[in-house]
C-alpha cells in the first residue's frame, strides 16, 4: 500500500517514472489537467516537452524510440487532442515502435453522452495500437501502466494507449504502486524458445546453397542482433540487403552489403534477389515495397523466414522454413550449425552488377537533392542520426546516406507518413544530445509539422533541418509523369513560404543553397553551428525522378534504371 496520500494521476506519473520513462511529450487540455498537475506535484526524473500539436508529440516519441530502442510517453487531452494522435499511432504501429500514449477523457458518468470534447478514442484507436485501455478504477492505474509498458516493449513492439477519465485521474489513490499483473494469452517469453528442428532444417538448406542472399529487416535491429547477423553473413560469405527500416543493422559500407532492396532499392540488390537460390529473411515482414508481384518473388529460390510475429508467416510469401522467435536468439542458434559456402563466383557476379548499375546522379542542370544528401554523408562521415520525411528525398536519402549502425536511420515505412521526419528528429536529438541529428524533409512534408520549429528552438536542439524544396509533391508527380501521361494534378506546391524567413520568425538561423557549387560550403557552415537548430533550405531541380524503380505490383524483373522511352502501363499498387 502507498504510504503518502496520492491521487490517481500522481500514482500514474510515479509509475511511469519507476518504469524508466525519460521523456513525455504532450499538449495540455481540460480532461488531462489532473495528470498535468501531477507532473508538478510529484518529484520524478521524467522530463516533459510541450509541443505545438499532438501529432508532433507522437512523432517525437516515435523518433526517441527509433533512436534508442526504448519507449517514451505521450500525454494529451480528450476529443480532438486524442484524435490528433491517430496518425502518429498508425505510424508507430505499422513500424513496430514502442510508446505509451495517455489521453485524458471526460468523466465516467458522461461517457457515451456526447460530453464536451468527448471521443471514443478507445474504439477509434483499436486498429492502430498493439493494445489499449479505458480505465474505470483509480487503483488500477499503476497496474495498467506496467502492463502497457510490458506490452509495448516485448514481443513485436508497438504503441499502447491508456484513456483516463478525469474523475479517475483526480480521485484518491489507495492501492498498490507496484502491483503484480497477469496477462492471459500474452506470453512473449516464448519468443526466445526457438524450434530446434526448424533451425536444423534451415542449416541443411543453407549448406546446399551456392547463391545465398540475406535480407535484414528492422526486426533484426529491434532484437539487437547486429553481431549475430554479421557473423552469419561473414561466415557464409553471403551478401546482405536490407529493408528501408533495416538500414544500418548490417553496415552498408561492408563489402558484402548490397544496400537497400525493393521499389527504389539498388539495382544490384534486386538482381541478387532475382538470381539467388536461397533467401534468408531475418526480421522483415515481406512488405509490398520489397516483393512487388508475390507470385514471381524469388520464384526459384528456397526461402527461410525468421520473424518474432507468427502472423507474418505465410502472409505475403510462403517460405520453405519458418522460424518464429526473437531474431537474436534464432540467429545465435542457427550460427552454431553453419559453415562457409562456395560463393566466390556469386559475389563476383554481384560485384559486376555493382559496377554496371551504380547509384549515381547528374552533376549538371541545377541543384539536385542527391548531391545535398551525398555531401551530407561525406561531411558527417556517415555517423549522423538521419530522420527523413516521405517521398523522393526519402528514397534518395536511403540510397545515398549509408548507415553503419543500428538506430541511426529514422523513417516512416509502412504508413508513409508525411510530416514525420522533423518531429522524429526532435525526439532523437533529445535522446542523443551530443550526436549530430539531421532532419531531411521535402517542402511538402515539412509544412505538415513545421510548427515544431518552436519546440526545437525552445530546447536549443542542434538539429540540422534540411528542407529539399522542389516546389512539388515530387513522388506523386513522378508517378503522374510515368504512368498518367504527365497530367499533373494536385502536386504543384504554389505558395510555398520563404523557408529562411519562416525559420527567422522562430529565431532560427538558416542557410540558403541554390547552386551546386555552394553545397559544400553551406553545409559545412550549418554543421558547425551547434547553439540550437539551423535550417538548410536547398532549392532543387523541380522534375527529377528516382531510379531504380519497380512499378507497384510489378515483378523485380520489371525494374527500370532510367527514364523509359515508351509509355508505361498504370501500376497495380499504390505509390
Amino acid at each position: 500500500m502507498s504510504t503518502q496520500p496520492l491521487d490517481g494521476a500522481q500514482a500514474l506519473i510515479k509509475t511511469l517514472d519507476d518504469l524508466g520513462i525519460e521523456y513525455m511529450f504532450g499538449y495540455s487540455g481540460g480532461a488531462a489537467i489532473p495528470i498535468f498537475d501531477a507532473l508538478e506535484t510529484i518529484k520524478t526524473k521524467l522530463k516533459f516537452v510541450l509541443v505545438r500539436h499532438e501529432q508532433g508529440a507522437v512523432h517525437m516519441a516515435d523518433g526517441y524510440a527509433r533512436a534508442t530502442g526504448k519507449p517514451a510517453a505521450v500525454l494529451v487531452t480528450s476529443g480532438p487532442g486524442a484524435g490528433n494522435t491517430v496518425t502518429g499511432l498508425m505510424t508507430a504501429m505499422m513500424d513496430s515502435v514502442p510508446m505509451i500514449v495517455i489521453s485524458g477523457q471526460t468523466v465516467t458518468w458522461m461517457l457515451g453522452k456526447d460530453a464536451f470534447q468527448e471521443a471514443d478514442i478507445f474504439g477509434i484507436t483499436i486498429p492502430v495500437v498493439k493494445h489499449n485501455y479505458l480505465v474505470k478504477d483509480t487503483n488500477s492505474l499503476p497496474r495498467i501502466a506496467r502492463e502497457a509498458y510490458h506490452i509495448a516493449t516485448t514481443g513485436r513492439p508497438g504503441p499502447v494507449l491508456i484513456d483516463v477519465p478525469k474523475d479517475v485521474s483526480g480521485a484518491a489513490f489507495t492501492g498498490d504502486l507496484n502491483p503484480p499483473f497477469n496477462l492471459p494469452g500474452y506470453d512473449p517469453s516464448g519468443d526466445f524458445k526457438i524450434d530446434r528442428s526448424a533451425i536444423e532444417e534451415a542449416a541443411t538448406l543453407i549448406s546446399q546453397a551456392k547463391r545465398p542472399v540475406i535480407l535484414a529487416g528492422q526486426g533484426a535491429m529491434i532484437a539487437r542482433a547486429d553481431k549475430e547477423l554479421r557473423y552469419l553473413a561473414e561466415t557464409l560469405h553471403a551478401p546482405v540487403t536490407s529493408t528501408l527500416l533495416g538500414k544500418g543493422v548490417f553496415p552498408e559500407t561492408h563489402a558484402l552489403s548490397l544496400g537497400m532492396l525493393g521499389m527504389h532499392g539498388t539495382a544490384y540488390a534486386n538482381k541478387a534477389m532475382i538470381e539467388c537460390d536461397l533467401l534468408i529473411n531475418v526480421g522483415s515482414r515481406f512488405d509490398d515495397r520489397i516483393i512487388g508481384n508475390p507470385s514471381k518473388f524469388c520464384a526459384t529460390a528456397k526461402i527461410i523466414h525468421i520473424d518474432i510475429d507468427p502472423a507474418e508467416m505465410n502472409k505475403m510469401i510462403k517460405p520453405d522454413i519458418c522460424i518464429v522467435g526473437d531474431a537474436k536468439a534464432a540467429l545465435a542458434a542457427l550460427n552454431e550449425h553453419i559453415n562457409p559456402l562456395p560463393t566466390a563466383d556469386w559475389l563476383s557476379k554481384l560485384d559486376g552488377y555493382k559496377k554496371k548499375y551504380p547509384l549515381t546522379y547528374k552533376k549538371q542542370g541545377g541543384l539536385r537533392m542527391q548531391q545535398v544528401i551525398d555531401e551530407l554523408y561525406e561531411l558527417t562521415k556517415g555517423e549522423a542520426i538521419v530522420s527523413t520525411d516521405v517521398g523522393q528525398h526519402q528514397m534518395w536519402a536511403a540510397q545515398f546516406y549509408k548507415n553503419s549502425e543500428s538506430f541511426h536511420w529514422l523513417s516512416s515505412g509502412g504508413a508513409g507518413t508525411m510530416g514525420f521526419g522533423f518531429p522524429a528528429a526532435i525526439g532523437a536529438q533529445l535522446a542523443h544530445p551530443k550526436k549530430t541529428v539531421i532532419s531531411i524533409s521535402g517542402d511538402g512534408g515539412f509544412q505538415m509539422t513545421l510548427f515544431e520549429l518552436a519546440t526545437a528552438q525552445i530546447h536549443k536542439l542542434p538539429i540540422k533541418i534540411v528542407v529539399l524544396n522542389n516546389h512539388y509533391l515530387g513522388m506523386v508527380r513522378q508517378w503522374q509523369e510515368l504512368f498518367f501521361e504527365n497530367r499533373e494534378s494536385g502536386v504543384d506546391l504554389i505558395g510555398n513560404p520563404d523557408f529562411c524567413k519562416l525559420a527567422a520568425a522562430y529565431g532560427i538561423p538558416s542557410v540558403h543553397i541554390k547552386r551546386p557549387a555552394d553545397v559544400t560550403r553551406m553545409l559545412e557552415k550549418a554543421l558547425a553551428y551547434n547553439d540550437g537548430p539551423i535550417l538548410i533550405h536547398a532549392e532543387c531541380v523541380k522534375t527529377d525522378n528516382v531510379f531504380p524503380m519497380i512499378p507497384a505490383g510489378a515483378a523485380l524483373e520489371d525494374m527500370i534504371t532510367e527514364a523509359p522511352k515508351q509509355k508505361m502501363a498504370k501500376p497495380i499498387g499504390s505509390t
